[in-house]
């Protein structure tokens, strides 16, 4: 079984609508902010390449199961905007916006002897966005098979519940992101969930010894 951040992009068929607000005074410019459409579909952020790069993941699962019979690479990217405010404050503002990509890897091709790279194959696209006067919760999921508008992923998805109890900054996995958990441990932002898996996975090593 794939992670449960793969398995929300799967829970919803998307359909299209033409934009008709944003919120493009809020935190930078509009290509960096949520955009929706009259029936309440986020609009896809097409340059999210451009954003901030923050980790890739491989073969990642948050359930104890066996590994998949292929590679799994999930490329998680933030706005620029929010990025630099992390930075300053170690929490994320209002209006972020990160895209989770998951791509099939290959192995064998080209010069390549050993090892995975990523292939061109997209398996699905994820944005996790916070908007604190739209969502209960101030964070959302949406998941996208295509640039089409996408709705709102159903607070009953499992992604919720996991990101609120084991998110280490925010409800989200900062703990994954190499170059921003050590900002949150210095500004004192880490969750008490977070703290506690760490707590408890250090008890396990102890017993294990």
């Amino acid at each position: 079984m794939r992670n449960l951040l793969l398995f929300c992009l799967l829970l919803l068929q998307q359909y299209g609508n033409a934009p008709v607000a944003s919120h493009a005074g809020d935190t930078g410019s509009a290509s960096q902010t949520p955009i929706y459409t009259a029936d309440g579909k986020l609009m896809f952020p097409a340059n999210y390449r451009e954003w901030v790069y923050l980790s890739t993941g491989m073969n990642m699962s948050y359930l104890q199961r066996g590994s998949a019979d292929h590679a799994v690479f999930d490329n998680v990217f933030v706005n620029p905007d929010s990025y630099r405010a992390f930075l300053k404050t170690g929490t994320w503002p209002d209006k972020t916006m990160f895209v989770l990509e998951v791509r099939a890897g290959g192995t064998n091709a080209s010069i390549n002897k050993a090892g995975n790279f990523q292939t061109p194959d997209l398996l699905g696209r994820e944005v996790h966005v916070k908007d604190e006067s739209r969502f209960d919760g101030k964070w959302a999921f949406f998941g996208f098979e295509s640039d089409e508008p996408s709705k709102m992923v159903p607070k009953e998805a499992s992604c919720y519940s996991c990101h609120s109890a084991h998110g280490a900054v925010d409800t989200t996995f900062v703990q994954f992101y190499p170059t921003l958990i050590d900002i949150a441990k210095s500004k004192g932002t880490l969750t008490a969930g977070y703290l506690k898996d760490v707590a408890e996975q250090g008890k396990e090593g102890k017993a294990g010894k």
